[in-house]
């Protein structure tokens, strides 16, 4: 993209694409990020004072959107671009991630199947629509048409880690640890060049021995890939990816303080950003963590300031009603709070989703509300951990964390 923009300076959708990317990463704020902001403004600025085409506009305007967090919004122009243009990849892949931000996974599914008549298998980029298809179909749970699609991608193009994600996910959520492990290990080589989706890939991994409880095989993962791409990247998956991790080990009794203060230095220049609620938690887990109560309390108030204030961002307007009680909830079991825990997130335990993110991402907050219910003095909340337990085991059968927090469960005295 450096490239492009060197050779002609106001090519509209060459801005639309490199802003456009920056603005999808969420790696950075518009309300913080002079430089963002000025690249939103220059876009809008070349698109005004040039004959563009129509769907020009389109892009111009859904980028437009996105920068204010109107996501719902920007989707809505990129689906209008599809109609018209199904082999657009930009606005589809910019529309998938953006459902992806706002947890709604049957359009991000429904997206890609409105299109894939219109695609031909010798046309660029074919290979990579059956990543794009598969992850919606995992994400409402057809998992065996989700693996066969996205071997059919693999099939096509070994390197692509948008495919590999797809099947990790299938196994993780089918609790198929041993074959997850199998899978990434054979086709690591072709995945490690993917950049970004190698980094979560490894998260991957690491969570299939989270699952079979080979925490320092896991620690081996971050400190080896995880820790060390995401400090090199910067990029936010990579850095939700590596609290994430973080967070879930601790649950499981195991000590990562000094990583949290190492992830710190990664987590604590973006606390004020909001740009994604999801990412808001992810870094308030790092300065708990870190017992980093200045950063704790930055985060919490500057988000209750934006929370007040009317507009049309998105998740600005989510902060009240989800947003911030999830934030309070992860206070709270820091505090050793465990009922309160539970009377926050129990409410919303099917709103998860709206905070956006992938099934297997949002885990962890489903992981907290039984381990809050579980520690709870609160007879009624743990005999929830039970209930929730069960749920658990029906959804994915033979998972070895959910037997060893069954046991748990078993073992207390109500």
């Amino acid at each position: 993209m450096a490239q492009v923009q060197a050779a002609d300076p106001d090519f509209v959708m060459g801005h639309v694409i490199s802003t456009g990317l920056q603005l999808v990463g969420t790696g950075s704020s518009v309300l913080r990020d002079e430089k963002l902001a000025s690249a939103v403004s220059r876009t809008l600025e070349l698109a005004n004072c040039q004959e563009l085409a129509h769907r020009e506009k389109q892009h111009v305007k859904a980028i437009k959107l996105f920068s204010k967090g109107a996501l719902a919004q920007a989707c809505d122009v990129w689906e209008d671009i599809l109609v018209e243009h199904p082999t657009d990849m930009l606005a589809l892949k910019f529309s998938h991630d953006g459902f992806f931000y706002l947890g709604e996974q049957t359009q991000m599914r429904d997206s890609v199947a409105r299109v894939l008549p219109h695609w031909k298998p010798h046309m660029p980029l074919y290979s990579y629509l059956k990543g794009l298809y598969s992850f919606g179909l995992l994400e409402t749970h057809f998992y065996d048409q989700a693996e066969r699609i996205a071997k059919e991608g693999l099939a096509l193009t070994r390197e692509d880690g948008w495919c590999v994600h797809s099947v990790a996910h299938v196994h993780e959520m089918k609790a198929e640890i041993e074959k997850g492990l199998k899978f990434m290990a054979s086709t690591e080589k072709d995945w490690v060049v993917c950049d970004m989706l190698a980094c979560h890939n490894y998260w991957h991994w690491a969570l299939y021995h989270i699952e079979k409880g080979e925490y320092d095989a896991a620690l081996k993962i971050f400190d080896e890939q995880v820790s060390r791409r995401c400090v090199k990247s910067g990029a936010m998956l990579d850095t939700v990816d590596a609290c994430s991790l973080l967070y879930r080990l601790e649950m499981e009794g195991v000590s990562v303080k000094e990583r949290y203060r190492e992830m710190l230095q990664v987590t604590k220049p973006h606390s004020e950003d909001h740009t994604l609620l999801f990412n808001d938690l992810h870094f308030l887990m790092v300065s708990l963590g870190s017992k980093d109560t200045g950063t704790t309390q930055h985060l919490l108030e500057s988000l209750r300031e934006l929370a007040k204030e009317p507009g049309e961002n998105h998740q600005h307007q989510l902060a009240n009603t989800i947003g911030l009680p999830m934030c309070q909830a992860l206070v709270e079991y820091d505090q050793g709070n465990y009922s309160k825990t539970v009377e926050l997130l129990k409410p919303l335990r099917y709103s998860f989703t709206d905070i956006g993110g992938s099934d297997a991402q949002r885990d962890v907050l489903n992981q907290l509300l039984i381990h809050a219910a579980m520690k709870s003095e609160n007879k009624q909340h743990q005999k929830f951990a039970r209930c929730l337990l069960v749920e658990r085991d029906a959804a994915r059968q033979n998972s070895p964390l959910t037997d060893r927090l069954i046991q748990r469960a078993h073992s207390l005295h109500i």
